[in-house]
C-alpha cells in the first residue's frame, strides 16, 4: 500500500492549477509553441486555450504572451505563470517530501523501517539556499548530513539539539523529538 495525493491551487475556493494546467504550462514554457505544446501533451488546442482563458479568469491575470512574426516569436509565460507553476511545484514538493520522508511517519506515530538510529547532537548547522549541511556529534565522533534546509526549518534544528542520525544503505535522514 502507499500513499498517494493530488494538489490543485485554488482562487476563492475555485480551482486555478492543478496537474494538467501544471503541465500545460511546462511545455508551452519549453517548446514556446502552445501548437507545439498540444502536439507534446497530445490534447487539442481548443482544449488547451480554454484552460489557459480559465486560469486568467479566475487569477484576473494573463498567463502567456505570444509574439508574432521575426526571429523571436513564439508564446511565453508572463511572469505571474512563471510565479504561479512555481507555487504549485512548491507545494507538490512540500507533498511529496511530507509522504516520502520516514521521520515525518515516525512523528505522528509509526514506525519506520531504518533500525540504525543513533542518538546525538547538532554541533552545527550551515543553511543552504535548498540544502543544509548539519554535524552531529555522536561521541566519540561526529557526522554529517545534507538534508533540505526546509526539512530544517519543518524540525527546527538548531545548535544543541538531540536528535537521532537514521542511517540507511545511501543516506543519513535525521529525527528529532
Amino acid at each position: 500500500m502507499e500513499a498517494n495525493t493530488k494538489l490543485w491551487l485554488t482562487e476563492d475556493g475555485k480551482p486555478l492549477i492543478g496537474k494538467g494546467k501544471a503541465q500545460l504550462l511546462r511545455a508551452i514554457d519549453k517548446e514556446k509553441s502552445l501548437n507545439k505544446a498540444c502536439k507534446k501533451l497530445d490534447i487539442s488546442y481548443r482544449h488547451a486555450w480554454k484552460m489557459l482563458k480559465k486560469i486568467e479568469e479566475r487569477a484576473d491575470n494573463k498567463v502567456v504572451e505570444s509574439v508574432k512574426g521575426g526571429k523571436n516569436q513564439g508564446t511565453f509565460l508572463t511572469e505571474f505563470a512563471k510565479e504561479l507553476l512555481q507555487e504549485y511545484d512548491n507545494q507538490m514538493n512540500i507533498i511529496h517530501e511530507t509522504v516520502e520522508d520516514e521521520t515525518f511517519w515516525e512523528s505522528v506515530g509509526l514506525k519506520i523501517s531504518a533500525r540504525n538510529q543513533i542518538s546525538g547532537k547538532v554541533v552545527s548547522v550551515e543553511n543552504g539556499d535548498v540544502i543544509s549541511k548539519l554535524s552531529i556529534s555522536i561521541e566519540p565522533s561526529t557526522i554529517k548530513s545534507l538534508i533540505t534546509r526546509e526539512a530544517v526549518e519543518k524540525l527546527d534544528i538548531k545548535e544543541g539539539d538531540e536528535v537521532y542520525a537514521i542511517v540507511k544503505s545511501t543516506e543519513v535522514m535525521i529525527a528529532k523529538r
